[in-house]
């Protein structure tokens, strides 16, 4: 099995916690609402956690169960709600993270440990590419992109690497990088939560960068090199003016996203480890200029987490997110539906891809979640499960999903690095 966690994290993690048992996770007793695990997942259906469901810290032990990863078997397909239907973009990529619809419609994707990124041109009729080209490679870990200026014509391609940001010369349509990258800005670095997405503002005056912390829990105040970590960044596009946007936030690396109909900045959250199935929960929200999400002291709203000192004044500072979601799913790349193939009722909602669980029993996660908008561009606390399937009756896990994207065409494509594949979702209607 791939381990999850770097080895010295991996240790810390075995001398700490239990480890999980190893009976079949389908006899566990059922989950209670509104709790689940992933044997009731299903496209379709509705979820929402709130504040005052949140359980006392270790109400459940916290367990070491990682995914054991296996191929596919043939009869097995993620699964959509009806009027819905998934099928297989491209087996052509290597472990692919996040995924990026570019103003001219081709899809640049991150293969992050392979140092690339990579850039597909089309759907064709059989539903594959048209084309694909290695746009840049001999990177380190990249993940986030952006293009820069917003809008029909930009003028560079951003990459998010551990240690820093970088941009290369871009202009529509190229499918290999034209120039050097230059270096914008540096960035802590550190062997755990290494993604690091970026996102320009709409007018492209401010470039947000998400930092997860160096560590499940550790006090910032006694460890210097969580400077400008479990933050939410901004900067200049020339990396010049940066400084803390919101804090707080244990990794928002994976995600963020502007509402294009508001204008804000979205952000979807890995919270922290080691304190039971169900707590705390990972969470998508909005994100306030200034705002502190709690960690590692206090977590959604005044909880306060036992294995850190308290802080009293920070207890009532500590914002609730406007969605939790399961804990430990992992919610990782965000993306509000902006086609016009689904149905009226979807428009302006949020695609999420849940990576799955590691420190829960049973597992949670592996699926890509709907958070309705209801057209106003406000969450209500609810989320939707809408495309599942990636994890076996037996726990087994066979895929892992990263990153959405919506297409020229409105279908949505997720990027599996479990399987190494890039699915498609399209509206069929029937």
């Amino acid at each position: 099995m791939k381990l999850p966690l770097p080895l010295s994290l991996l240790t810390a993690v075995l001398l700490l916690y239990c480890i999980a048992c190893a009976q079949n996770p389908a006899s566990a007793p059922p989950p209670k609402a509104p709790f689940t695990d992933y044997r009731y997942e299903k496209p379709g259906n509705t979820r929402k956690i709130t504040a005052q469901d949140i359980p006392p810290p270790s109400a459940s032990k916290s367990v070491f169960n990682g995914p054991n990863l296996v191929d596919r078997p043939k009869n097995v397909w993620p699964q959509a709600p009806a009027g819905f239907k998934v099928e297989l973009y491209t087996t052509d990529v290597k472990n692919p993270r996040k995924i990026l619809t570019a103003p001219n419609g081709d899809f640049f994707v991150a293969e992050s440990h392979a140092g690339d990124i990579k850039v597909f041109r089309g759907i064709d009729k059989d539903g594959k590419p048209e084309k694909s080209s290695v746009f840049a490679s001999g990177l380190n870990d990249p993940y986030g992109i952006a293009f820069y200026p917003p809008g029909p014509d930009p003028q560079y391609v951003y990459i998010g690497e551990p240690t820093g940001i970088l941009r290369f010369p871009y202009k529509n349509g190229d499918l290999k990088a034209t120039g050097k990258p230059q270096h914008i800005t540096d960035l802590p670095d550190h062997e755990d939560h290494w993604t690091r997405d970026l996102v320009f503002s709409p007018d492209g005056r401010q470039l947000f960068v998400g930092v997860g912390s160096g560590a499940n829990v550790e006090d910032p105040a006694t460890h210097p090199d969580e400077k400008d970590r479990a933050d939410i960044l901004v900067m200049n596009p020339d990396g010049s003016n940066k400084h803390v946007y919101a804090s707080g936030i244990r990794n928002p690396g994976g995600g963020l996203a502007i509402n294009p109909r508001t204008g804000e900045l979205w952000c979807s959250v890995n919270e922290r480890d080691g304190l039971g199935d169900n707590l705390p929960p990972d969470y998508i929200t909005h994100v306030k200029e200034g705002g502190f999400y709690g960690w590692p002291y206090y977590y959604i709203g005044d909880h306060h987490d036992p294995r850190m000192p308290r802080h009293p004044e920070l207890a009532s500072k500590t914002i609730i997110p406007d969605v939790l979601l399961q804990a430990h799913n992992a919610s990782l790349q965000m993306v509000f539906y902006d086609g016009k193939q689904f149905p009226a009722e979807y428009d302006g909602d949020i695609f999420a891809a849940q990576h799955g669980s590691w420190n829960r029993a049973p597992r949670a996660g592996y699926e890509v979640i709907r958070v309705p908008l209801h057209q106003t561009g406000r969450a209500s606390g609810e989320y939707e499960d809408f495309v599942t399937g990636w994890v076996l009756p037996n726990g087994d896990v066979w895929g892992r999903p990263v990153g959405v994207a919506v297409a020229p065409d409105g279908s949505l494509l997720i990027t599996d690095d479990g399987s190494s594949t890039i699915w498609r979702v399209t509206y069929t209607g029937k």
